[in-house]
């Protein structure tokens, strides 16, 4: 199997993890459609990519812009193979802290998004007998540590949404769950909490992977053979423990 000739959504993919996937995906002959809400970085991404990709502004938080995104890439695809739900916040804090508005957006993009997603794309998978449905969770989904209680939340719901769906489409859709540890993106500038800042650099003092590090895992999971899935794949720097 190959990824080539596969056509894939990608959200999230302004920058980072999703950027990455794109780029790689399309080296290997897919085509890609770029979802996220910086219509610059978009459109620099495309033209970077070149024939094989297309975009479309996103707000995965809103589920007309997310059931438009599906309809444009079949339209323009004449199907969706993949949707890569990659877009994702962490604004770290203590519950203490009380940041409620931070809880909200969290919640939206990183479980609304993944159900968003989701519903693109699933009648239409549905009805073709075949799609790969890959969400990008966290290794923060596998366990909770302090200040983490909100985002490990809402990536253990990505997982139980991931496995839900594994249950419900089995034999027909491929679901798979990525769960990345430290990766150089720009994630981390989500965080504004200030106890958390201060401590930051003690927490994750190792080298983080790269977002194309990722990449070579989604690209795997899609060219694996089709009588096969790879439901989880968890991925860690060396250094790091949790």
């Amino acid at each position: 199997m190959s990824a080539e000739g596969k056509s894939v959504i990608v959200t999230g993919a302004s920058s980072g993890i999703g950027a990455a996937t794109a780029m790689r995906l399309a080296e290997a002959g897919a085509q890609v459609m770029l979802a996220a809400r910086r219509e610059d970085r978009l459109k620099e991404l495309a033209k970077e990519i070149g024939p094989n990709a297309s975009w479309r502004v996103t707000d995965v938080t809103n589920h007309n812009d997310m059931l438009s995104l599906g309809q444009a890439a079949m339209k323009h695809f004449g199907k969706v193979d993949v949707i890569v739900n990659n877009a994702g916040i962490m604004p770290l804090s203590p519950l203490a802290n009380r940041r409620v508005e931070e809880w909200d957006r969290m919640i939206d993009v990183n479980i609304k998004g993944v159900l968003y997603g989701i519903d693109a794309v699933l009648s239409h998978m549905l009805e073709r007998k075949e799609g790969h449905v890959i969400n990008v969770s966290s290794v923060a989904g596998l366990m909770t540590n302090p200040t983490s209680a909100v985002y490990s939340g809402t990536k253990h719901a990505v997982k139980a949404i991931s496995e839900g769906l594994r249950k419900e489409t089995a034999g027909i859709i491929r679901v798979t769950t990525i769960y990345p540890g430290k990766v150089n993106t720009e994630l981390g500038h989500s965080i504004k909490d200030p106890d958390v800042l201060a401590g930051i650099g003690d927490r994750f003092n190792y080298t983080g992977l790269e977002g194309e590090d990722i990449a070579e895992a989604v690209h795997f999971a899609i060219a694996s053979p089709r009588n096969m899935v790879l439901n989880d794949i968890v991925i860690r720097p060396i250094e790091q423990v949790l």
